[in-house]
């Protein structure tokens, strides 16, 4: 019993079993393993090979490289669009590129460009750098809006396309 407290003091180990590193007074503090610094750790001795051909023998391969899920032009690539369906369970198309000459091409490049640019989530540009909202235009064969008034153009062509595909679309 420690004569200051009125306790034994067996009844402070349970302090010691928090979720935190453990105090220098508690019992396992001492059982814990040293973590070594970084001064001790050894050092690579300098290349005293002169081939320059690395050996590959008793190597692993290293992981595939990935094809990039975006588009750095804007969009998701055909593996972006896989993934997103993986993830979301939908399932996505690329972009309407060339003109929207049927009334299923107009309501979705209509629909796209009234989404995204009459009223738009952020900049065009953010230091300097087009973001990926402006280069989602190119994405779906639109000239990249580097302002929001050419955001506003754009919404103002998907208004129409929606018209047009309104008048166009076949009657039931």
């Amino acid at each position: 019993m420690v004569p200051w407290l009125s306790f034994p003091e067996s009844d402070l180990d349970h302090l010691c079993n928090l979720p935190r590193r453990p105090q220098p007074g508690c019992r396992i503090y001492h059982q814990m393993p040293t973590r070594k610094s970084a001064s001790a750790r050894p050092r690579p001795s300098a290349k005293t090979s002169t081939s320059k051909a690395k050996s590959t023998k008793g190597r692993r391969p290293g992981p595939k490289r990935r094809q990039a899920e975006k588009d750095p032009e804007g969009g998701l690539t055909a593996q972006g669009r896989k993934a997103f369906a993986r993830k979301e369970g939908s399932h996505l198309r690329p972009g309407v590129k060339g003109a929207a000459d049927t009334p299923e091409k107009m309501r979705r490049k209509g629909s796209f460009l009234r989404r995204h640019f009459a009223e738009p989530r952020g900049p065009m540009q953010r230091e300097g750098k087009l973001t990926r909202l402006a280069l989602s235009a190119h994405a779906w064969g639109e000239p990249i809006p580097k302002t929001l008034a050419d955001a506003r153009i754009l919404a103002a062509k998907g208004k129409k396309l929606l018209e047009k595909y309104q008048r166009a679309k076949p009657k039931p």
